[in-house]
């Protein structure tokens, strides 16, 4: 009997290689970013928006010139911050500005009756806003984010967006060591509530709002009361 020849060499396997993502016919690109000074007419307009939503425009005195000058005034997180999401058909930059940059595959393509408001370049347009500032929890003895706003324009909404607004202000609370995260939700908003509850938020019954403001506040100040 002939001996045996040598045993077929092993085939080295070839390593399997993840392609990159590719986007869908109707994918759009996200984008969270530190707001500038020149984002003020944007976030004047969002905060406009957000009024109409809660049925408060007769509280809203809000302008252009006193957002620029009460809004900008101290390093980012250290008073009050605000975060912009923006969108494009197009990826973003990989750079300093972007917090957060995310593809998200829709089922339709988004019409947007009011690009020409929040057209930020020609194919960047603002979708979004949070506004967010310390403050302190004595029963942790630790500080903590509050958010003032999060507001999502109508045809962008139940997209994902609003939870990655939430999420990148929560992921930094985590990464500066705060205790918590709060915010106050209107008891008529079924759909916030709901969602804030299915990403792990309590949602307190028992709790009032208590706000002094206008006169009430002024009379403080001369001595009337």
């Amino acid at each position: 009997m002939a001996p045996a020849g040598p045993p077929p060499p092993t085939r080295t396997p070839i390593p399997s290689v993840t392609q990159p993502e590719k986007p869908a016919a109707n994918s759009i690109f996200a984008r969270i970013r530190l707001a500038v000074p020149t984002d003020v007419p944007y976030i004047h307009k969002l905060i406009h928006q957000l009024a109409v939503s809660e049925r408060l425009t007769h509280l809203f005195e809000a302008t252009e010139e006193n957002l620029s000058t009460t809004l900008f005034n101290s390093p980012p997180f250290k008073s009050f911050t605000v975060f912009i999401l923006e969108v494009s058909r197009l990826p973003f930059p990989n750079n300093q500005h972007s917090l957060v940059t995310q593809m998200v595959n829709l089922d339709t393509n988004i019409e947007d009756p009011e690009t020409y408001n929040f057209q930020v370049d020609s194919d960047v347009v603002v979708a979004g806003f949070t506004l967010f500032f310390p403050k302190y929890s004595t029963f942790l003895a630790k500080p903590e984010f509050y958010i003032e706003d999060i507001f999502i324009r109508e045809c962008y909404r139940r997209k994902g967006f609003g939870k990655m607004l939430l999420s990148t202000v929560a992921a930094q609370a985590v990464k500066m060591g705060y205790g918590r995260v709060e915010w106050c939700v209107s008891d008529w908003n079924i759909n916030a509530i709901k969602f804030y509850k299915e990403m792990g938020a309590q949602v307190f019954q028992e709790r009032r709002i208590c706000r002094l403001t206008a006169d009430a506040l002024n009379g403080y100040g001369r001595g009337d009361n």
